[in-house]
Order: C-alpha cells, then structure tokens, then sequence
C-alpha cells in the first residue's frame, strides 16, 4: 500500500494569508486532496514526481492552497477539515485530516482585575478572564510594566484559570498589575488594577516619664510615645489615642544649710594653739540648696602662761632636711618627664602627613604681565613655593592636640591605585570617587561613613587650601590658604549621613535641626579653622531656641561642644548663624550636627511640603503624595532621588510653613473638589502626623497619600486647596490647580564641581589676597582697618572673635568666600575696599588671569 512520508497538519488563517497543504506518498501512482468529504478540482493541486534515492520507488507530491474564503463560505466559522487520498496498484491509503480554523482573538476580556487597597501581609487575589479566541489565547500578568515570573519570586502564584494570587502582599508589591492575553493572532491588555499596600500604625512602649518641670512646689511631667510600631504608610491609619501624657508632680525644695554653735576653745596644745568648731547642721543643706559660707574651723594663739614650753632636738630638724630634699627631688623629675612627652608631641604633629603620596590635584596660578596703568600696584610676584608665612607676626598657635586622632607617621589613607586619586578640570573622577569612598570605609574608624558617591566630596589639597562641596545640598566645606602647614598634603572629605546610617539619639523635647556631615579625616593638624557651611531648619531666633552643636568622639558618642550665643574665643569651634544657614569655624575635623531644645512654646522649625504623584495616570484613581521634611536641601534632594525612582513627578512648588513646638500634631486635608468630576476615596475627612514624629527629626521626612478617584477617564483637570495646620493651631492653605496628564516640574541639579583645589576655589586671587591682608591687620589710628571691613560687611558682632586671630583680615575674607562662592560680586567688595579708603582696592579692577 501507499505509505505517507508527509500528512497535512493542523492550520490556523491568520487575517485573510491563505494556508498551503502538502502531502507525499510512495509509491503512489496517483494522490488528490479531499476537503470536508468532497474531492478537491485537479486544477487546484500542484503535482511533483520523485524518485526516492534510498528505495529507487517513486515519490509523489501533492499541494494546496486553502484561503479564508473557502473557509468562511462553505462552513462559516465551523471547523474545516482535509485530507490526502493517494492510490497505487496495490489499493488505496488515506492521511490524517488535517484541521484549518481561522484564528482569532476578541478584544474585550470577560472580567478584568481590580485595584484594591490592602493591609501589610494580606492575601491578595486578582481576577482575569481573557477574550475569547482561536487558538486559544496564553495569559501572563505585569507589574508596572514588568512581567511577573512566579519562579523567581514564589510570592506570586498564577492559577491555572489565569488568575494572580499575592501570598502576603508587601509594599513592595504596591504598583499597576494588568493583565495580558496574547495568541498567534493579536495581543490584549487590560485595564491595570492598581495595588496599594497600607501599614496601619502601632504605638511605641511609653518613654520614663521626665523630671518635674519645677525645681521647687507643684509643676509636672510628662512622658510620650510614638507611633512607629509600625509607622503607618501608604495611607494606613494613624494610631487612636494620646501620644503625650501629663502628671501633675511637686518637686522637694531645695534647703539652705545653716551653721551649729560654736563648740568650746579646746585646751592649749603643744604648738601653742587652741581651736573650736562648728557643724553645717542647722538645717544641713538638701535637695539643691546651698552649702555654709564661712569657717568650719577657728583657730587662735594661746598665751605664754598656757603654752607648755618644748624643745625640739636634733631628730627633728634631721627629719625636716630629709623631707624638703625629697620634695626637690620629685619636682625635678616631673620637669623631665613633662619635657619629653611635649617633645614627642611635637615630633609627631610634624609628621603626621609627611608620608603622603597626593601631589597631584592643584591648578598651577598664572602669571601674567601686569598692565602698564596698573603696574604699581602688581609688582610683587606671587612665590607659592616659599616657605616663609604670608601674614605679619605668627599665627595664633593651636589648642593643645592631645584628645586628638592618634595618627601614624604614614599617609592619611591608603594610597589610591595607579595615582588615580587626581582632580581634572576641578571636577572628582567618578572612579577615583567609587574607589575613595570604598577605600574609606574600609578603615576601622570609617566603617560608619555611608558609601554614597553621589553624597561624598574628596580632594587632595595643600597650603594654597581649595573647598569641597556636595551639590544640592547646601553643604560645603572651605579650607582658606595657610590652614594646612606648608609642606603638607591632605587627602579630605566632605559627606552628609542619611538617617539609615547614623543616629544622632535626642532625647526629651531635643530636635535635629541640621543633616549629619562628617569631613575629616579627624586630627589633621590645621594651622587655622575651616568653615562647613550647612542649613538649618529653625527660625534662627537665639531666645527661642538653645541650640547646642554636637560632634562624635572617636568612641562613636556625642559631645556637646558648643551653645550657640555663648561662643568663646578661645573655643576651638565658632559659629554664624544665618538665616537659613550655619557657618561653622572649627580647627579640628569630625562628624557636626546642630541640635535644639525649645525654651518656650514660640519655638518653630521651618518645614518643606512637597506634593508628588505617579508621572502617569491610566486609571480612576490618582494618588497624591504630600512629604512633610525638615527645610534642609539635602532632605529634599534625598526626597527627589526616591521619586526619581518610583516614577513620581513634582505637581506644585514647595512651600513652606512653621511647625510649633505645642504637642499639637500636624494634619493635612483636601477641599473644594469639584464634586461632578472628582471624589475623596479617604473614609476620614483629614489625615494627621503625630508631633514627636516631626519633632525629634529622627524621620527627617514623612508622608501621607491622598486617594482621590475621577468619575471620568477624560477628566484630567483637578483644582482643590490643601490645608495644613497643627491641632489648635494656626492653619495654611494652598491652591492646586493642575492638568494631572501634563504638568510637571523638575529640580535645577548644581553641576558645579564638587572639589575645587588652590586658586580656583577663590574669587579673591591669592596675590591681591596676601595685599588686603598687609593693610588692613595693622591697626589704624582713625579706624580705616579690618574693623572697618568687618562692619561694612555687616560682622561687627563677630569682632572679638576677629580679634582673637594672628590675621583678622584673612578670617574675614574666609568668611565672605564661604558666603558668596557663587553669587558673590567682587566689585562689590572693591567698594568696600574704596569706601575704607584703602588704595588696594584698585587691585580689583585686574582680571583674575592677570593676578
């Protein structure tokens, strides 16, 4: 019989492409196609003859064309079929029937997923039917896009009726989950089903209650808890009842200690004196109170008639001789041992860096022919090689260093690789940078440094000084020409610390009111102070606040270094405080931050709001994100990188508001919708912050989510008023008023250069720098010197800290760098210069190439 060597298999029209049918036979004298039980027209095969290599038998090959029209017309969307009939001398053999549908998938799903709102670790199950369709169609579900393979995460489980199961939804799980079908012919999706994972809040264990509020009689105490345990996100509902309680307390007064009587004059004794005494017992001092002023004692000569008469023999004055020799000799060598250990110390100070391998990194000063109108004035070349000090006299010499970082005699760091560690152009290599901070953190001391480029500044610097700066922070860090000793190069760095890597406990009514910025590497000798320049976030009102600035110890706890007000010069740290800013002057490095404690209810922390929601929008529902941050810029820097990530987009301007230390808690609510277009999904009329969460600054920021839904997908304009006020407070309000599928704003990212080393990071030229400084230190008779400057440049309360330096001007001109390296005019300082009537400020009018 006929044997089949290929039959006709199952095919599907997709669109209007005909489908071609082939079968061969041997041997066969004859083969036709039969469709649907009737023989198809001979015209329509196309018939070869073979001979099979292997058997020498014939071979015949039929084929056909089968188009949608066949199909449609004879049987409409039935199932057609056909098959091969092949017919030799021996009898007659039959194929397999080979099937032809016409494909096809339907566009609207039978049910489609649903967005839902569900706790942390809740089961979450979405529904999907796909469309109808031949062949039938495959399912497989997305997340924001991305496609969900249930064998890397077993989180997710795909039942065999396509639906997605969440085994415990996690808030990572928060996204658009859609649903797609797809077979030969075509591709559905669905409508997304947003998926947002809430945490409802718990509370904290209560804190020990606080000392009584009065040191003498009634007052009270209170104690807090918060609610972190968990803290609610996502629009998970806040913890229900009172976050702070008060407890009336009465506080012993303090006593005043009195004396007793005088007791009797004892006897005469043998030194010819007799004494009496008194007790501090009448009442004895408590609780606080003050201890007797006056003689416990008394003492008095008695008369020669009472004095017995003695004489001392030669053991006594042989017993004295041996007592004054041994005395001198103890002196002496408390003299020699003092000696060594300061020669010691300074041998070490001298070489704490001299190992250093960094001598690369400096922008060399041009120097250039001075003009001829000018030329008195530039006569002096600039020798940046000399050894002898720019400044009349000395410097003032440092504190003593013996709390300092014990350092070796080696490099500061471990050396780069391949002298990688260069400035180019002022801007940091980006892989000498990776390289730096990995290096860093791999010392013992260093380990709690955070390993975030983006948020870390180095350089190499040397006597002529430069700055580091972290952009969109405002934080930086000058170091002014002459404070590190000629001869040395230091390897320094700038960072600020994110809240996941370092702490700074609080405690009681405290707050953080600056970022966390380490530079270091701590116990660098400094010739003369630094400035870090960093923002704060209080009303810079001195009365209303005690702010205390903190640095770490080398153990990893916190100081209190200095109380801002009550500076001293002869401190090794100093403050201006500016309206948003501190400048801090410190001759030591370390981890800094300022940290505050209200006096009185009046105290207020500035604090940014910030409105984000999702950068698209394909369904009802349009959430609307609102941060509540401490009004620093490396918070909202912070805030914009995670946005970035999530794909969320700035709907309106940050604004401002101040936040008072009452215990009252911040709520936040919407208004005014429209109601024929928009509707709140929030069961509660406002959300609300609890105040510790704002004030302690352990969270530098927060953040509610507000629900809303459209009634419309072609709804796309939403005005409302977002109001904000503290629970029997005053209240702010802000307009929105917005196109949810157009607006968008973007943050202005800094693109100076993080490290600037030698000139470049002045706009004073060194040259006319080391000029200012020979003519204003000088005292002047009529006043026309450095304390001119300081007043026209409004630091006259700032005077006796000038005073204190060997070189008041130079610590003026740090100053005035630190506050205007980008929008500083230096003519502006010219007239200045002018108006003191100095004639150096001439030297202004010369281009910095020509300096």
């Amino acid at each position: 019989l006929p044997h089949f060597l290929v039959e006709p298999e199952d095919e599907y029209i997709v669109k209007n492409k005909p489908v071609t049918l082939t079968c061969r036979s041997t041997p066969a004298t004859q083969i036709y196609f039969k469709c649907n039980g009737e023989w198809v027209h001979q015209d329509d095969h196309l018939i070869e003859r073979t001979v099979d290599p292997a058997t020498a038998l014939p071979v015949m090959q039929v084929t056909i064309e089968i188009t949608r029209q066949q199909v449609e017309k004879i049987f409409g969307l039935d199932e057609y079929w056909c098959q091969c009939v092949a017919w030799s001398t021996t009898g007659t053999q039959k194929s397999q029937k080979a099937y032809i549908r016409i494909a096809y998938l339907r566009k609207n799903f039978e049910e489609e997923p649903q967005g839902k709102e569900v706790a942390l670790d809740q089961e979450v199950l979405l529904r999907c039917h796909p469309p109808e369709g031949v062949p039938q169609a495959e399912v497989e579900w997305q997340r924001n896009e991305d496609v969900i393979d249930p064998a890397s995460d077993p989180n997710f489980v795909i039942t065999p009726d396509h639906n997605l199961v969440i085994k415990k939804a996690r808030l990572a799980d928060t996204g658009n989950y859609t649903c797609v079908a797809k077979n030969i012919v075509a591709r559905r999706k669905s409508t997304s089903a947003a998926i947002l994972v809430y945490v409802n809040g718990g509370w904290s264990t209560w804190t020990t209650w606080s000392s009584c509020s009065a040191v003498c009689g009634r007052g009270w105490q209170k104690r807090s808890r918060s609610c972190t345990n968990p803290t609610p996100l996502n629009g998970g509902t806040s913890c229900e009842g009172q976050n702070v309680q008060k407890s009336a307390c009465v506080a012993t007064c303090p006593v005043d200690g009195g004396w007793s009587e005088w007791s009797k004059w004892s006897a005469c004794g043998a030194d010819c004196s007799m004494w009496r005494s008194r007790e501090c017992t009448q009442p004895s001092p408590g609780t606080g109170g003050k201890d007797c002023q006056g003689l416990d004692l008394q003492s008095l000569n008695c008369t020669s008639e009472q004095c017995p008469q003695t004489v001392s023999g030669a053991e006594d004055v042989a017993l004295y001789v041996g007592m004054v020799a041994v005395a001198l000799c103890l002196t002496l060598l408390l003299i020699v041992v003092v000696l060594v250990y300061r020669r010691k110390k300074e041998g070490l100070d001298a070489d704490v860096a001299d190992s250093s391998i960094l001598t690369t990194g400096f922008q060399p000063m041009g120097i250039k022919p001075s003009k001829p109108e000018n030329s008195h004035l530039l006569t002096i070349q600039p020798d940046l090689t000399t050894t002898t000090t720019s400044y009349q006299g000395t410097l003032r010499s440092r504190h003593d260093a013996t709390g300092k970082f014990s350092m070796t005699n080696g490099p500061l760091l471990d050396p780069l690789p391949n002298g990688s560690h260069t400035l180019h152009n002022g801007k940091l290599n980006s892989d000498a940078a990776a390289e730096f901070v990995s290096r860093l953190s791999t010392q013992s001391y260093f380990k709690t440094l955070p390993r975030d480029v983006a948020n870390t500044s180095y350089g190499t610097f040397n006597f002529l000084g430069g700055r580091l700066t972290i952009p969109n922070t405002g934080i930086s860090l000058l170091i002014p020409p002459e404070a590190i000793p000629r001869g040395k190069i230091y390897e320094i760095y700038l960072t600020v610390q994110r809240k996941e890597d370092l702490r700074l406990p609080v405690a009681g009514c405290q707050t953080l009111l600056s970022p966390i910025v380490s530079c270091g590497p701590p116990g660098v000798v400094l010739s003369r102070p630094v400035i870090l320049s960093m923002d704060h976030c209080f009303d810079a009102c001195l009365d209303n606040w005690a702010v205390r600035l903190k640095k770490q110890n080398y153990e990893g706890a916190w100081e209190d270094v200095l109380l801002m007000g009550e500076e001293l010069v002869s401190d090794p740290y100093y403050c201006q405080l500016e309206a948003e800013t501190c400048r801090l002057f410190s001759e030591q490095l370390g981890t800094f931050a300022l940290v505050g404690e209200s006096l009185h209810m009046g105290a207020a922390k500035r604090l940014r709001l910030v409105l984000f929601s999702d950068a698209y929008c394909s369904t009802l529902e349009y959430n609307i994100r609102v941060y509540c941050m401490d009004d620093t810029q490396d918070v909202f820097k912070e805030v914009m990188q995670m946005e970035r990530q999530l794909g969320g987009r700035l709907i309106d301007e940050p604004h401002v508001l101040l936040f008072k230390d009452s215990y009252h808690n911040l709520r936040l609510s919407i208004h005014d919708m429209p109601q024929a277009h928009w509707r709140s999904k929030l069961l509660a009329g406002y959300q609300e912050i609890p105040f510790y969460h704002i004030w302690n600054g352990s969270q530098r920021y927060l953040h509610c989510t507000f629900t809303l839904e459209r009634l419309s997908l072609s709804t796309c304009e939403l005005t409302c008023q977002l109001c904000v006020w503290q629970v029997e407070g005053e209240g702010q309000s802000f307009s929105l008023d917005f196109n949810i599928a157009k607006v968008t704003f973007f943050l202005l990212m800094d693109s100076n250069a993080t490290a600037l080393a030698g000139p470049s990071a002045f706009q004073i030229p060194y040259l006319i720098r080391q000029k200012i400084c020979s003519s204003l230190d000088a005292p002047c008779p009529n006043g026309a010197d450095w304390r001119m400057l300081a007043q026209r440049l409004k630091l006259e309360r700032h005077m006796s800290f000038f005073a204190s330096k060997a070189s008041p001007t130079s610590v003026i001109l740090d100053l005035w760098e630190a506050q205007h390296f980008h929008s500083g005019n230096i003519n502006q300082l010219a007239t200045v210069m002018a108006d003191i009537g100095k004639q150096e400020a001439m030297i202004f009018l010369v281009s910095d190439g020509e300096c």
